[in-house]
């Protein structure tokens, strides 16, 4: 098992090569000049040259591409065009807001879809599973854009309920010490700065977790269906145990390895798709730090982030495939 995951490991540096060239090269063919954009309207052509000059823009791609992935070895991501910061130090101020929003989202979409897709698949065509199915299908069809902004209408805009925009209400939040903000208020002792965390995290986390658990439920479902046909079910039941335990213990347990792949993969997909649920609400994270380099063409901060996300996209990966073997002791043979 060990060996299998160091291959994998190997095989990974091609794909995060591979990215980061087809990022850096598709950020150069768009257009619009770094130097024009971020210059004053009044600069003159020898203060485009010189900004140039100053960031490596008039050097040929390929040693500006080689000069990044030698800084990137290491550690150094380059200094931002637009913010003039070390990419890196942009990335971890940011970082903290996009885990926390992911970590909630998936809280709120693991607790919605597991019961409901498990009680849907072990009851087909009762009222719970069209209950789940229309939630399912509601899930995976709704834009995200299009769901936030019908919840700040509604909750903050109609019922005044949670604020609109933002990651913290001004003077509530206390001393930073993690960059997590419901961790430094419950280290802080600061109840307030809890509870105002909770009501910002909670319609950008539900927005991407009603997505996830659309996903998660359907899977959970055929899952659940196809284990529950299995003939050591019909064993299990056949010796009088409840279907209670047949369900949860037995049924659940062997149909989890589709549902940890999906986790697994919607999780690096929640770190990178929360990009237009940050635009959308406000929120101080890597996706909206993204879209700002994106419209600046900030060449080494687009770069960094979706270097970033590769590497997490990657990692989690590896992390699922060694939870297979932790739930299926077959797998390590």
């Amino acid at each position: 098992m060990t060996r299998y995951l160091i291959r994998r490991a190997i095989g990974t540096i091609p794909v995060i090569l591979l990215v980061t060239l087809l990022v850096y090269g598709l950020l150069h063919l768009a257009p619009g000049d770094p130097a024009s954009l971020l210059l004053p309207e009044d600069a003159t052509d020898a203060d485009v040259a010189e900004a140039k000059a100053r960031w490596g823009l008039d050097q040929p791609f390929l040693v500006q591409y080689v000069y990044f992935i030698g800084n990137a070895l290491q550690g150094n991501l380059g200094r931002s065009f637009r913010f003039a910061q070390p990419v890196s130090e942009l990335m971890a101020s940011r970082l903290p807001a996009t885990i926390e929003l992911a970590f909630f989202a998936m809280i709120i979409a693991t607790l919605i879809a597991i019961p409901l897709g498990v009680f849907a698949g072990a009851r087909p065509d009762s009222a719970v599973d069209n209950v789940g199915t229309m939630f399912g299908l509601f899930g995976i069809s709704m834009p995200n854009f299009w769901f936030g902004i019908m919840l700040i209408l509604l909750f903050a805009g109609v019922l005044h309920l949670f604020p609109s925009a933002g990651r913290s209400e001004y003077g509530v939040a206390g001393q930073t010490i993690t960059g997590f903000y419901f961790l430094d208020s419950a280290l802080t002792g600061n109840w307030a700065g809890v509870a105002d965390a909770f009501k910002h995290v909670l319609m950008p986390a539900l927005t991407l977790g009603t997505a996830l658990a659309g996903i998660e439920m359907r899977i959970t479902r055929s899952a659940v269906l196809e284990i529950t046909r299995e003939d050591y079910v019909l064993v299990a039941r056949a010796k009088g145990l409840m279907n209670r335990v047949v369900l949860w213990r037995h049924v659940l347990r062997n149909a989890l390895i589709p549902i940890i792949t999906v986790v697994g993969l919607e999780l690096g997909t929640l770190l990178s798709g929360s990009i237009i649920v940050e635009t959308v609400f406000a929120w101080p994270g890597v996706g909206n730090l993204l879209i700002t380099g994106v419209t600046s063409r900030d060449y080494p901060l687009v770069t960094g982030i979706v270097l970033m996300y590769t590497i997490a996209f990657v990692t989690i990966n590896l992390v699922i495939d060694g939870f297979y073997a932790v739930v299926d002791p077959r797998i390590r043979f």
